[in-house]
């Protein structure tokens, strides 16, 4: 493909100064091509963007008009909307915009849980805003990501020199993923939508584990001993309550626990790799990576009701 080629198409980013927006953005822009980069605020994270090359449209989905003008002149968007409420409001005024352009596809994250009888609202939504986006004219592929590899630093404890999982997952087991692999997926459906029109992909990380194997791979990479503590989803959904986090996410949260030991996050595949073109990165791989933030707990950690006094950021 000749440099001109590459550059006369324009794509959107929405989630931009996120982990799988900020990734496909700077993938995108090393490849040669034009990027606009939704973000909310000019801040540190977005100007990084601006000094690697993006475009900048400030804006938010939930703004009709704002979208409209993000969406002009674009070739191919991505859409990522966070666990907050306001999915499909957010997702009709995307796939209006984007109609009224002439956008001509767009990548959808979804959630690995999203189907119609979903315990969780979050992932119901998903589902319908799969079904409404299959309705339109625009070439359209849903990606659907078991649990990041990032959920790790988020739900980490490290305590008296020892690390903590305590999540209400049982025995149940996934193939953690990095957002870092999403973000190659997610650029290479922008880059080619034609063949994947109307699919629906699972992302896996390359091993399916439970959280006690986890564990046990995390403790040999740190050199410090991990331990899984399975917790009821009642203490799991207490302590988000207790820490501030938002009732969507909770209830979300909650019954996607649920899922995770019924099976549904399980399993892998070899869609990273053949989308992509690299293999996912491992648990291993992602906790040597990123080994500094496993110094300290992670911010939504769930404390031991029986364990000492201590430092949250130890």
């Amino acid at each position: 493909m000749t440099a001109a080629a590459r550059t006369d198409r324009l794509f959107l980013v929405t989630g931009a100064t996120g982990k799988t927006g900020g990734g496909t953005v700077n993938l995108l822009l090393e490849r040669g091509h034009r990027v606009r980069a939704l973000v909310h605020r000019e801040d540190e994270r977005s100007r990084r963007l601006a000094a690697a090359g993006a475009e900048l449209a400030v804006s938010d989905l939930h703004d009709l008009d704002g979208v409209t003008a993000a969406m002009r002149g674009v070739t191919g968007a991505y859409l990522c909307h966070p666990i907050l409420p306001g999915l499909i409001e957010a997702t009709t005024y995307f796939a209006q915009a984007a109609t009224e352009a002439g956008v001509r596809s767009v990548v959808n994250m979804s959630q690995i849980s999203a189907r119609r009888d979903a315990g969780s609202d979050a992932a119901r939504q998903h589902w319908l805003c799969e079904r409404l986006l299959d309705r339109t004219d625009l070439l359209t592929v849903h990606i659907r990501p078991t649990f990041f590899a990032e959920w790790l630093k988020l739900w980490w404890e490290r305590r008296d020199g020892e690390g903590y999982l305590r999540l209400p997952f049982g025995e149940g087991r996934h193939a953690p993923i990095a957002s870092a692999d999403q973000s190659r997926v997610i650029a290479a459906l922008l880059l080619d939508p034609e063949p994947h029109d109307r699919a629906a992909y699972s992302l896996h990380g390359p091993v399916e584990l439970n959280h006690h194997d986890i564990a046990d791979v995390m403790a040999t990479t740190l050199g410090i001993p991990v331990h899984y503590e399975p917790i009821s989803v009642q203490e799991f959904a207490s302590a988000m309550a207790e820490r501030g986090l938002p009732a969507h996410l909770i209830q979300h949260l909650s019954n996607v626990a649920v899922d995770y030991r019924n099976g549904v996050f399980a399993g892998t595949n070899d869609n990273v790799k053949k989308i992509g073109h690299r293999a996912p990165m491992s648990v291993e791989q992602f906790v040597s990576e990123n080994r500094a933030d496993f110094d300290t707990s992670g911010p939504n950690f769930v404390p031991a009701a029986n364990a000492t006094a201590r430092n949250p950021r130890e």
